[in-house]
C-alpha cells in the first residue's frame, strides 16, 4: 500500500514539474530577403526577417523589433513566403515570394503564439506603434479608399479609437499614406500625421480616447 502512494505522489510531483517546466522562446538569425512590390515586380527592397522558435521547433517568420508588453508576453510583426506559381507553371518548383504579414503575440510562460486580429489593419500600407498594450495604425478601410486613425488594446475586440483621417490611395506608395504614430506618456497621447491632412493628437484613457484641442495643446505649451 505504501508503496503505491510513494509511486502516486513520484508520479504526480513529476507531472507537475513537467507542466510547469517554461518553454524557450528565442529568434534565429537574422537573414536578408527581397519583398517585392504587388504593382511592380520589377521591384524589391531587402527585408530583414528572423525565425522565432518555441523550443527547438520553428514557428513563424519575423521581421522588425519585438515589443514587450509585460515580462511574459511580447508582440511581433510576422513575415512570410507565399507560392507565386501561375496554374499555367503547375508541376514546377514553388515560386516563393516574401510577404508582410500581421502581428503576432507571444506567451513565454506557455510557449503560445497566436495571430492580432487588428481591425483595418492592412499589412502593405499600415504601420503600427506599439506603447504598452496599445496598438496606434492607420488603419485602410476594405474598399481601399478611406484612412482611418486606430488604436487597439490587446484583449479587446472594438478598437479604443477609430476615427476617419481623409482618403486612402492603395496605388501610392506605402509610406505615402501615413507616417507611423508617435507616442507620449504621462498622459499617454498618440499623434497621427496623414500625407494629406493635419496631423491630430488624441489622449487615451483606458477603455477612451479624446482629441487634444488644439487650443488646449498651444495653452499647455505656452506654460
Amino acid at each position: 500500500m505504501r508503496s503505491r502512494i510513494a509511486l502516486f505522489l513520484f508520479l504526480t510531483v513529476s507531472t507537475v514539474h513537467a507542466a510547469a517546466k517554461p518553454h524557450v522562446v528565442a529568434f534565429g538569425k537574422i537573414q536578408t530577403v527581397k519583398l517585392y512590390s504587388d504593382t511592380d515586380e520589377a521591384k524589391a527592397v531587402d527585408l530583414k526577417i528572423r525565425p522565432l522558435y518555441v523550443g527547438t521547433r520553428l514557428k513563424e517568420f519575423t521581421t522588425g523589433p519585438a515589443h514587450e508588453i509585460t515580462d511574459r508576453l511580447f508582440v511581433v510583426r510576422r513575415a512570410y513566403r507565399v507560392n507565386d506559381a501561375l496554374p499555367t507553371e503547375e508541376g514546377k518548383s514553388p515560386h516563393w515570394l516574401w510577404q508582410l504579414g500581421g502581428w503576432l503575440q507571444i506567451d513565454r510562460s506557455t510557449g503560445r503564439v497566436t495571430a492580432l486580429n487588428l481591425p483595418e489593419f492592412d499589412p502593405v500600407y499600415s504601420t503600427a506603434a506599439w506603447y504598452r498594450e496599445y496598438a496606434a495604425y492607420c488603419g485602410i478601410s476594405d474598399d481601399g479608399k478611406k484612412l482611418s486613425a486606430i488604436v487597439t488594446q490587446l484583449g479587446r475586440r472594438k478598437p479604443v479609437l477609430k476615427k476617419a483621417l481623409g482618403e486612402a490611395s492603395a496605388e501610392a506608395a506605402a509610406d505615402a499614406n501615413c507616417d507611423a504614430p508617435t507616442w507620449q506618456r504621462q498622459p499617454a497621447r498618440v499623434t497621427f500625421r496623414p500625407a494629406d491632412a493635419d496631423d491630430v493628437t488624441y489622449t487615451i484613457h483606458g477603455h477612451t480616447a479624446d482629441l487634444l484641442a488644439e487650443d488646449n495643446e498651444e495653452s499647455e505649451g505656452s506654460e
